[in-house]
């Protein structure tokens, strides 16, 4: 229950922020929040993490199917039984399916999140489940106890 309930507040956060950005800002415009450093900042991203691999769409969908299969796996064989790696797996694959609607839908994804002066890359809400999901996973793989 918990992994599906995480699933949805990710991508619905995910979704509606993306939402209000398109219909509120113009492509390439700032609005600062806090000025010189969170900003909203409206882009479409064609490539990965960092612009890389700029309109391999169909790529990203693929490996997005992939890893959705393998979180799901996961999920159900070793996640169940443990919240954290629950969390971990729904964090990852909320935001794996909000950045896979962008690109199903345009083949860009949308970024706004935009930290001046700390980090030099703009990203969105789906990102950074993604991040602290693999945050917690790596945590959890690290204090496992092998004994």
């Amino acid at each position: 229950m918990v992994f599906w309930l995480s699933v949805a507040v990710v991508l619905f956060l995910d979704r509606w922020t993306k939402y209000l950005v398109v219909e509120n800002i113009s492509l390439g415009q700032t609005l600062p929040l806090i000025k010189d450093f969170l900003h909203l900042t409206y882009i479409q991203n064609p490539g990965a993490a960092f612009g890389l691999l700029a309109n391999k769409t169909w790529l990203f969908i693929l490996i997005t199917i992939i890893i959705l299969g393998v979180i799901m796996y996961l999920q159900y064989t070793i996640g169940k039984n443990n919240l954290w790696l629950s969390l971990a797996f729904s964090f990852i694959t909320g935001g794996a399916i909000g950045n896979f609607i962008d690109r199903l839908q345009t083949g860009l994804v949308v970024d706004f999140i935009d930290f001046r002066g700390i980090w030099s890359y703009i990203f969105n809400v789906a990102d950074a489940a993604i991040v602290i999901g693999m945050i917690i996973l790596t945590w959890q793989i690290l204090s496992y106890d092998l004994k």
